[in-house]
């Protein structure tokens, strides 16, 4: 196509829209009723398939969100569109249009952010094939936990625990900017240490160029953020990554866990 656009402008013609991205123009939570009659091309993962008297819809879902694909049985994508199944990841081009009234009733979902509209496939690609899945995706089906844990990705893929991930990184980016705005300052302390007087037993890392040694992992980043203080630095803090050998406990996770450290100099409890 972009060669086709050249030899346009050479001629003096009008050259055709730009080429689409490879995979995408647009996210899978990003068409709003603006977009009507425009092309997309979306890339994500087949949420769920729908047959409804021989129109396929695909929910397609990426991490932005979802958005409704509709296959008719006269376009060439719908052959692929019978073939694809749950977490199979494709590539849909298509143009965008309202979602239709039928039987006088409205089919906009007031509760997706792309509710208004579908996306008809005129092309379909599969980018990867899934074969049956040992843990859902679709709602929030109640499994083992080891074998959640199994296939984490899988699990991770659920909309709530998606959900929980993202809204860790936005306590930890909350945590962030208020710190930095009253005037502390983020380290990263070292990782390998020297084994400390901790209250529970170390982590031990072999090391491989000096026999018979041994790192360990920091249980605090204690003797590290005193370093900092008596270097000058005043304020400092860390989301820390701390290992402690030790029972599991109520409030953390046994083995590992984060912890907001933080240290002062020149203040007494009360300043804190």
């Amino acid at each position: 196509m972009a060669d086709a656009n050249k030899e346009a402008g050479r001629k003096g013609g009008v050259p055709t829209a730009a080429p689409l991205h490879r995979y995408r123009s647009h996210t899978c939570g990003e068409l709003r009723k603006g977009d009507v009659g425009a092309t997309a091309r979306l890339s994500g993962w087949v949420h769920r398939v729908r047959d409804h008297g021989g129109l396929l819809f695909i929910d397609l879902r990426d991490h932005y969100g979802l958005t409704q694909v509709v296959a008719d049985p006269d376009s060439p994508a719908f052959r692929i569109a019978e073939s694809v199944r749950s977490e199979w990841v494709i590539r849909v081009d298509g143009r965008v249009r309202d979602r239709p009234i039928i039987d006088g009733k409205s089919t906009i979902n007031p509760d997706l952010a792309t509710g208004e509209v579908e996306v008809v496939a005129s092309e379909i690609e599969v980018l990867s094939a899934a074969k049956e899945l040992p843990v859902p995706v679709f709602g929030e089906p109640d499994y083992p936990e080891d074998l959640r844990l199994t296939y984490r990705f899988l699990d991770l893929r659920r909309e709530t625990l998606h959900a929980n991930i993202m809204k860790r990184l936005a306590v930890v980016a909350s945590i962030r900017r208020r710190m930095s705005e009253a005037g502390f300052f983020e380290f990263a302390t070292p990782i390998l240490t020297a084994s400390s007087p901790e209250g529970a037993r170390d982590f031990l890392v072999p090391s491989r160029i000096h026999a018979g040694k041994f790192y360990a992992l920091p249980q605090a980043p204690q003797q590290y953020k005193q370093l900092v203080m008596i270097s000058g630095f005043d304020r400092y803090f860390q989301i820390a990554p701390c290992f402690r050998d030790e029972d599991p406990r109520a409030d953390r996770l046994p083995g590992e866990f984060y912890q907001l450290d933080v240290e002062m100099s020149f203040v007494e409890q009360a300043d804190v």
